[in-house]
């Protein structure tokens, strides 16, 4: 739908300054957006830490040579 929009918009552009300028307002954040304080970007999703990473992957090497008997 937005390409659709978009191609609109490009068709009836006069020239090229013109059709940046429309894409831009096109693609821009919603009027009364804010970002959060203090927040430069995306934040990073939690995760899992490099030990229990770890201890994950020991607990499912032993889990596999309990079952295939090694």
């Amino acid at each position: 739908m937005l390409n659709a929009a978009e191609a609109q918009l490009a068709a009836g552009a006069k020239d090229d300054s013109e059709r940046a300028r429309q894409r831009a307002e096109l693609y821009a954040p919603p009027k009364g957006h804010r970002a959060r304080a203090g927040a430069p970007g995306r934040s990073r999703p939690a995760g899992m830490g490099l030990g229990d990473a770890r201890a994950l992957i020991a607990a499912m090497a032993s889990e596999d040579a309990r079952l295939t008997g090694r």
